[in-house]
């Protein structure tokens, strides 16, 4: 019974991420072809002709970003957009959310744990910046919403690295620490293999 069940979780974990992402596209591909301009134009061209102006609309905005008007327009945008309560919340979290989404984690320095109580650790991750009197400058998210979390200063010396990729703490971090480690699986059979070495040796 239980590896029927473990079968089914497995199967789940590859199938619904598939299905999630054509949900969305369908989703899409629907809104866009329902626009009014879109409607006008004959089915076979009207998907394929927003999508282009779409396209051509951000790599407009995007060089009027490099520009300093596009600077200016994009700080007023902004500043207009948090005066008012809902929208605020909704532009910043979405604004957050492309940021992340296309900026990577290429930007994230190594994760690192910090034991902030006696016996507890904690994942945190290096931003690459210092003070003034010489502490390290630390993101630690939540879990599972890492898109919070608290900048801390701590002492270096109180910092241990962990040894493992960016991907592997944020998968931790994301799954709210139910993600198969596969560093530590790593460093665990490392050691079961060394062992057994020994073994044989003797």
């Amino acid at each position: 019974m239980s590896s029927w069940r473990r079968d089914v979780a497995s199967g789940l974990v590859v199938v619904v991420p598939i299905l999630v992402i054509l949900f969305v596209l369908n989703w899409l591909y629907s809104k866009v072809a329902d626009l009014p301009i879109v409607r006008t134009l004959p089915p076979s061209y009207g998907v394929p002709v927003a999508l282009v102006v779409f396209a051509m609309l951000v790599l407009s905005v995007g060089y009027l970003m490099r520009t300093t008007a596009g600077r200016l327009v994009e700080t007023g945008l902004d500043s207009a957009m948090n005066r008012v309560p809902l929208i605020r919340i909704l532009y910043n979290a979405s604004k957050l959310a492309v940021e992340t989404a296309l900026t990577g984690t290429e930007d994230l320095q190594k994760p690192v744990r910090l034991e902030t109580w006696p016996g507890i650790r904690m994942t945190a991750f290096k931003t690459g910046q210092t003070t003034a009197d010489g502490q390290e400058v630390l993101f630690m998210p939540t879990a599972p919403n890492i898109t919070t979390g608290f900048v801390i200063e701590v002492d270096p010396d109180r910092i241990e690295e962990t040894g493992e990729s960016v991907e592997e703490a944020l998968t931790r971090i994301l799954s709210a620490g139910f993600a198969e480690d596969e560093h530590a699986q790593r460093i665990d059979i490392a050691v079961e293999e060394a062992v057994n070495g020994d073994g044989d040796s003797d």
